[in-house]
């Protein structure tokens, strides 16, 4: 006896998804039928996005460059403005409430007595004076970015008032406005050092690992010396050839030129390995057949095909030249008054004496930990996102 078999459709089986489409889930991310029409830099998003620590980090990083170009804006007072009555005058609190009542944003007024054995000025909170912050005021006019001149502030001290969010320094300027406009130097002058950094690595180290030879020898013998001398006596002798004499802007341009001048180094070596192993492809040989340059085939076939490197890589160069143009500021050897960045205002605390009994003239190191670190988790979250499609 012979069973029949069942017949069977012409229509194949499907199956229909009855929750919401999400573009950005793991299992759609990683299936092929998406991930193979989605360009490579929408895949490092997907997988960037899924590392929130990266991800608050680079939207920190983004909301700090943006606040250094209204720095004028954001700060109570000019860099400059001295307040000879409060003198290391110790950081303000901002109270909402008085006895038990909504005042609103204030401070208190303080009071000054010198103490006769120490010599030492002693402010007290006098509770009788209530000051209320003013926003979006006007106060100390500014020009801004040295075009036009403005006078809007985020946050003013009441009329005849003050207000020291981090305390004053020896000469009555305030630290929290100095804070803001040493932001502009400090985190730009890594910006341009990497720049230059990036200029000299990408050439020398693509030159030697694509030309080869006695160049990649030379180039190798060069960085091996330079990364063998020790850092800081190396920083320390580069700053002292700069004359005395040259304006602040001389010099800012002569400490980035110095620390892009010493960091290629490492790029350089990244990017000589790279080429050592992209120059063998055939498209590298097609290339040449069609009698493509040495800097055309570098420029538009080699360094395209680890740009996604680069970009981590210059995310975790920039905290190295902040730390160098902090340590040479701090120093005494980089940046010197009347420019003011993190370092030159780190400078009020080197003599142990002061920082004892000022403590808040350290607060300039702060914002230094959290952009470096900011930068280092940015960086980390980059070269995770880059490294499973390079």
């Amino acid at each position: 006896m012979t069973t029949r078999a069942p017949e069977t459709s012409d229509t194949l089986p499907h199956f229909v998804r009855q929750d919401a489409f999400d573009p950005y889930a793991d299992d759609i991310s990683s299936s092929g039928s998406v991930a193979d029409q989605a360009s490579q830099l929408k895949l490092m998003w997907w997988r960037f996005k899924r590392h929130r620590l990266a991800l608050i980090s680079g939207i920190a990083l983004l909301i700090a460059y943006l606040m250094i170009a209204i720095a004028e804006f954001l700060a109570p007072y000019k860099v400059h403005t001295r307040n000879m009555d409060f003198i290391f005058a110790p950081p303000q609190s901002v109270h909402l409430f008085h006895d038990g009542e909504f005042v609103g944003p204030f401070v208190y007024g303080q009071a000054m007595t010198l103490d006769m054995q120490t010599l030492r000025r002693v402010y007290t909170d006098d509770k009788t004076d209530i000051q209320k912050l003013r926003f979006f005021c006007s106060g100390e006019p500014y020009r801004f970015w040295g075009l036009f001149e403005a006078d809007l502030h985020f946050v003013c001290p009441a009329e005849n008032g003050h207000f020291f969010l981090l305390g004053t320094d020896r000469l009555g300027r305030d630290i929290f406005s100095r804070v803001l406009y040493g932001a502009r130097i400090s985190l730009t002058i890594g910006l341009l050092g990497v720049m230059t950094s990036f200029v000299l690595g990408i050439v020398i180290g693509g030159l030697a690992g694509y030309w080869g030879g006695w160049f990649d020898l030379v180039v190798q013998r060069v960085i091996e010396v330079l990364q063998s001398i020790p850092t800081i006596p190396l920083w320390l002798a580069l700053a002292a050839i700069m004359p005395v004499d040259w304006s602040p802007l001389l010099v800012y341009l002569g400490i980035t030129f110095i620390l892009g001048l010493l960091d290629w180094t490492g790029l350089a070596r990244a990017v000589r390995s790279k080429l050592l192993a992209l120059r063998e492809e055939d498209y590298v040989l097609a290339a040449q057949l069609m009698g493509a340059g040495s800097a055309r085939i570098i420029g538009r076939h080699l360094v395209p095909g680890f740009m996604s490197h680069l970009i981590a890589s210059a995310t975790l160069t920039i905290p190295g030249m902040i730390l160098g143009e902090t340590t040479l500021s701090f120093l005494g050897l980089g940046l010197r008054p009347p420019i003011t960045s993190w370092g030159v205002l780190l400078t009020e605390a080197r003599s142990v004496s002061v920082l004892a009994l000022y403590p808040w003239l350290l607060f300039p190191v702060i914002p230094v930990i959290f952009v470096i670190l900011a930068f280092n988790f940015l960086g980390d979250g980059l070269r995770d996102a880059a490294d499973p499609y390079k």
